[in-house]
């Protein structure tokens, strides 16, 4: 292969680096901090063998190996094997979407916006590019498994050794290099970034999903995805290391794939066929409003499709609870205190508070594409003709609403139908879309702080993407860490009636809703009174 096709690759590496320093750096002290906090919380809250071994069994049913990953170990349930049964999975789900959002900023992104073209008018390789993104994302994996598992190894517990806490991390890295592979892949495939990373996103959900299944019935179709891979190597216990070799060669054929692709595209266009435009735009695309749903039409449609397969794959398991439990003595205990609701219904509200915060980031993502467009000049275009500012900002809110609202949607009928369709005994199909849509008001009080943040804070947007991280973290992993009452009720998600063990309260969604209300009005305020950047 000729070299100069890979001409100042290294300078092109330093300018990603330069470019992304702060968000490299937050990403990887953020999973190391929160790899390290939860190990220690196991160790706290769990004290003894006993201790251990009760949740161990809870840990044997559907429905818990369809969230979290079969479990081992479980004979002999350490505090090593609890912090991998648990957490690696979802940990690596949010690696690989770190990997996917970091390379598709650097490939399609920046050939959008024309950067890529200039580059290439200097002195540089048609491939130096690319294979620098690819190199840095190498560098940013390795230093996540080794900042991780040098991290766990640090803190001393005793079932938590070297080699068990390098191959925790070096299981994250190589799911991050997986999914930054398959998303160069994909944007040489698609046509633009909404396309590249609504595949991307798509592959990673549908395979969260093809695992969910295999892994309670069906083995053979968790080897059908690197994070049923990475479960294989059994982290903390038998310290298994192929599957992340296996992960890492699949990373190494898709890089390869990615660059021969790029090598014989042309600049600007992507393998999947466009379709062919209208001759003349229809009336809606002539609006701010469909435009914008237009522009964003595909990505929705993906996270919608995923949170429906999410749905369906914690649904299938939902038959198999009641008989699974009839014998272990703690959820009889459990199920005591909570007499009038069965096992089932005790698992709706935690499965739907997880996908609710999932189905929330499209909704955030759909109204913080205004703030891309004012960043790529391309606000003055529509300023400049009959186009209010409200009216521009209240299409994409207006976006941002009703995508809350298929989420939620999709999600619940998932959960429903499916489960309906594996238990003997259906519950409604009402009682599971109701225990979705309550979570509106919450995602709705998301998207006003989204909107007031680029009314008056338009630099700041990214805080509410930690506002979303702290609200997962306090509802799923709140009684874990053993977190204050007061942190739950920090975020609006934690007003939420838990549906159908709980009682509905209209007062706290009425109140949600109005903050919600308040934080749109403060937005648009906002928005009309500051400079647009150009």
């Amino acid at each position: 292969m000729d070299k100069s096709l890979f001409n100042e690759t290294g300078t092109l590496m330093r300018f990603i680096w330069r470019r992304d320093r702060i968000r490299i750096s937050v990403w990887l002290l953020s999973f190391a901090a929160v790899s390290m906090l939860t190990a220690v919380a196991f160790t706290d809250l769990y004290q003894n063998a006993a201790e251990r071994q009760a949740i161990a069994e809870t840990m044997r049913n559907p429905a818990m190996t369809a969230m979290v990953g079969p479990g081992y170990g479980l004979d002999n349930y350490t505090e090593g094997a609890m912090m991998a049964h648990q957490m690696l999975l979802m940990t690596a789900v949010v690696v690989g979407l770190m990997g996917i959002l970091l390379v598709a900023r650097h490939t399609r992104s920046d050939e959008e916006e024309g950067r890529i073209e200039l580059i290439r008018s200097l002195p540089v390789g048609r491939l130096s590019t690319l294979q620098a993104v690819l190199l840095s994302m190498l560098i940013v994996n390795v230093l996540l498994a080794v900042t991780t598992g040098l991290g766990l190894y640090a803190l001393g517990i005793n079932s938590m050794d070297l080699e068990g806490s390098l191959l925790y991390g070096a299981a994250l890295g190589a799911t991050g290099l997986f999914y930054a592979a398959l998303t160069a892949v994909f944007a040489q495939l698609a046509q633009n970034s909404r396309n590249a990373i609504g595949l991307s996103v798509i592959v990673l959900l549908f395979g969260y999903a093809l695992r969910a299944i295999g892994d309670i019935g069906m083995e053979a179709l968790s080897w059908t995805t690197p994070l049923g891979w990475i479960l294989r190597s059994e982290v903390y216990v038998q310290n298994i290391w192929w599957p992340v070799w296996l992960t890492v060669g699949a990373a190494i054929v898709l890089s390869l794939l990615a660059l021969y692709l790029n090598s014989i595209r042309d600049l600007g266009s992507g393998f999947l066929p466009a379709r062919t435009g209208k001759a003349h735009a229809s009336l809606a695309l002539k609006s701010p409003l469909g435009l914008a749903a237009r522009l964003q039409r595909t990505g929705l449609i993906a996270w919608a499709i995923g949170l429906f397969l999410i749905g369906a794959s914690y649904g299938s398991v939902l038959g198999d609870l009641e008989s699974f439990f009839a014998d272990v003595e703690i959820m009889q205990e459990f199920l005591a205190e909570t007499s009038g609701n069965s096992l089932t219904e005790q698992f709706i509200p935690m499965l739907m508070s997880v996908m609710a915060i999932i189905g929330t980031i499209p909704a955030l993502l759909a109204v913080l594409r205004l703030k891309g467009e004012e960043k790529n000049n391309r606000l003055e275009h529509f300023l400049s003709r009959a186009v209010s500012r409200n009216r521009l900002l209240g299409s994409y809110v207006v976006i941002s609403l009703f995508t809350s609202f298929i989420m939620l949607s999709f999600a619940g009928l998932g959960l429903g139908l499916v489960g309906n369709a594996m238990m003997e005994e259906g519950l409604p199909l009402r009682m599971f879309y109701e225990a979705a849509i309550v979570y509106l008001p919450a995602a709705w009080v998301m998207i006003g702080l989204a909107t007031a943040l680029i009314g008056w804070l338009p630099k700041a947007t990214g805080l509410v993407w930690l506002y979303l991280v702290f609200s997962f973290t306090v509802v799923y992993l709140g009684a874990l860490f053993q977190f204050p009452g007061w942190t739950e009720k920090a975020t609006p998600f934690g007003y939420i009636p838990q549906l159908p063990v709980e009682e509905q309260n209209m007062t706290a969604l009425a109140i949600l809703t109005a903050v919600a209300v308040i934080l749109l009005i403060a937005g648009f305020t906002g928005f009309n009174r500051r400079d647009i950047s150009n």
